[in-house]
């Protein structure tokens, strides 16, 4: 099956890089113990913001769209300083923060499974490419940081908002439905999940959570 790319404006596109990248900065600024110099936050910032394109790009043995145009490392780099010089103010920002932060998480994830299903990938890989292009910038940053991938933690559901908006995104287009329809959908449903994880504290169990479990229940048994 193939698909027409979903299409944003550039300035959205843009618009959500530099959010990453300033998120990305806020991030490493607070944690001083690491003794990050200021290009060292701000690079980390850089990279979270187009961080998971890039990856998506890689993937689908393309050009990376970040290095297609002069416009998208400026406007990272400058959200990077900006993050890192105002962090104390972005702080107090934090349920607007929080809200376009799902939105961005839900657009790269569009961009991601559309452009992979507009390359004639199965349904299958186009669903872990839309969720890679989704994640991809703060997986990176947390490598950088030295972290456990942020992702995996527990009272995340990053990953899993963005694979649930990209099921939906394959499953419309697959359906028939027009390309933008489906990543609107896509958008809507990532961004749903992501926010009532945040506002309920919905998780995954966490992996020792599940190994307790057995433990008690084989000394029941026993």
């Amino acid at each position: 099956m193939v698909a027409e790319q979903f299409e944003i404006p550039m300035w959205l596109d843009l618009a959500a890089t530099g959010l990453g990248s300033v998120q990305g900065a806020m991030f490493a600024a607070q944690f001083k113990d690491k003794r990050l110099d200021l290009l060292g936050v701000g690079l980390i910032g850089v990279v979270t913001g187009f961080g998971g394109g890039v990856i998506r790009d890689l993937l689908l043995n393309q050009v990376p769209a970040a290095l297609q145009s002069n416009w998208y490392i400026p406007v990272a780099i400058v959200a990077a300083l900006l993050g890192m010089l105002l962090e104390r103010l972005f702080s107090r920002l934090n349920v607007a923060i929080t809200m376009l932060d799902a939105v961005s998480l839900g657009l790269f994830c569009a961009i991601g499974a559309s452009k992979a299903l507009s390359l004639g990938l199965p349904v299958v890989p186009a669903v872990f490419v839309g969720v890679v292009a989704a994640v991809g910038g703060g997986m990176l940053r947390d490598i950088l940081l030295g972290m456990p991938i942020g992702v995996m933690h527990v009272g995340s559901l990053y990953a899993v908002a963005a694979g649930a908006g990209a099921i939906f995104l394959v499953a419309a287009a697959s359906s028939g439905a027009n390309i933008t329809v489906a990543g609107v959908g896509c958008v809507i449903v990532t961004t749903l999940i992501r926010l009532l994880a945040v506002r309920f504290g919905w998780s995954l169990p966490e992996q020792r959570t599940i190994s307790t479990l057995r433990r008690l229940r084989r000394q029941k048994s026993d």
